[in-house]
């Protein structure tokens, strides 16, 4: 099987491979010669042969004999990159997104709404990362859990009080030699130097000033201090809060034919963990990514394709990402600009 790029298919091969590509999304089932043979001036048996010669080119395959041709992940992933004409959304379909963000009550449930909204419309499973909650430090203490002893205290509760007065607990694994005093030290070190900044910003200045003067803290208290702030980023790691809408969606007419696919599929929606990472993995991403298939591990069995975009604050920092996941034979030219567009509408509610 060889892989040969758009551009150096002839005029021919180019226009079978995408009438093949457009009829597979259009209806799930191969594409047949003989439907071809009514689009294009070609016999059937011309039009087998070219079809024949993309299928060793890797971007056609034959699921049964004679049944016709369906594009496999790669040829999928070669016409969204260099051959599909997306359809942007309909005033109507923008409309609908539209009218579930409101600026008026909780954050998550316009979320949840829009998202439910996006998997109608998609046909596909609706997802979307929730923006973590960054907690601004206003005071840091630790609370000692039991007596000191020769090798000090074993565990401690770390206390965080945030600037809007909210108040969390961790308990904390103590290094060894902590004594009383050293808990009092690292949290007023903490409230000190520390407050008004996010956790993150908190982790990257403390990082910062223990690097410019290592005398700030003696080893002890200065482990502490970490293990403190780390307690709470990696609780926020994690768990990450995926909102999922419109699972139902991905059972279809087509489902009865495989069965095995959906149900991996819809475990996979159910942990939430390993999507989660996946829609995490698009953070970074400065526009619409698309996952195809088996081009990630995750969907090496359930044959399934995501579709994620972020969005971002008032700052333009990005915040999370919203996305669907369906079989991949959905229709990518009329998804992809939906997903966008629902990117950039919840983008101006958090501004």
């Amino acid at each position: 099987m060889t892989s040969v790029p758009i551009s150096e298919m002839n005029d021919r091969a180019r226009d079978i491979f995408r009438l093949v590509v457009e009829g597979y999304l259009g209806t799930g089932t191969p594409v047949a010669s003989r439907a071809l043979s009514q689009m294009v001036n070609l016999s059937s048996a011309s039009i087998r042969h070219v079809m024949q010669e993309l299928e060793e080119m890797g971007l056609l395959a034959a699921p049964h004999v004679s049944a016709g041709r369906m594009p496999t992940e790669h040829g999928l992933r070669i016409f969204v990159d260099g051959m599909m004409q997306v359809a942007q959304p309909s005033a109507e379909e923008r409309r609908a997104i539209e009218q579930q963000v409101t600026e008026t009550g909780p954050i998550e449930d316009a979320l949840a709404a829009t998202t439910a909204v996006l998997s109608g419309l998609s046909a596909c499973a609706g997802m979307v990362l929730v923006p973590k909650h960054e907690t601004v430090l206003r005071q840091f203490s630790f609370v000692p859990l039991g007596v000191s002893g020769p090798q000090g205290i074993g565990q401690a509760l770390a206390v965080l009080v945030g600037a809007d007065g909210s108040v969390e607990n961790r308990i904390v694994d103590l290094p060894s030699g902590v004594s009383p005093v050293t808990l009092t030290e690292a949290g007023n070190y903490i409230s000190a130097r520390l407050a008004g900044l996010t956790l993150r910003e908190a982790q990257e200045r403390l990082a910062q000033e223990l690097a410019q003067d290592r005398q700030t803290l003696d080893d002890v208290a200065r482990n502490l201090v970490e293990r403190g702030l780390a307690s709470w980023s990696n609780d926020a790691a994690d768990h990450p809060v995926l909102i999922v809408r419109g699972q139902a969606n991905l059972i279809d007419e087509h489902v009865s034919a495989d069965l095995e696919r959906v149900r991996q599929l819809l475990e996979d929606l159910e942990g939430k963990q390993e999507i989660s990472r996946l829609m995490e993995g698009a953070l970074a991403a400065s526009a619409t990514k698309i996952f195809i298939g088996s081009e990630n591990k995750l969907f090496s069995l359930s044959g399934s394709s995501v579709i994620a975009a972020p969005y971002r604050n008032g700052e333009g920092r990005v915040v999370g990402v919203v996305g669907v996941i369906g079989p991949t034979r959905l229709n990518y030219a009329r998804v992809i600009p939906m997903v966008d567009f629902t990117a950039q509408t919840l983008s101006r509610l958090m501004r």
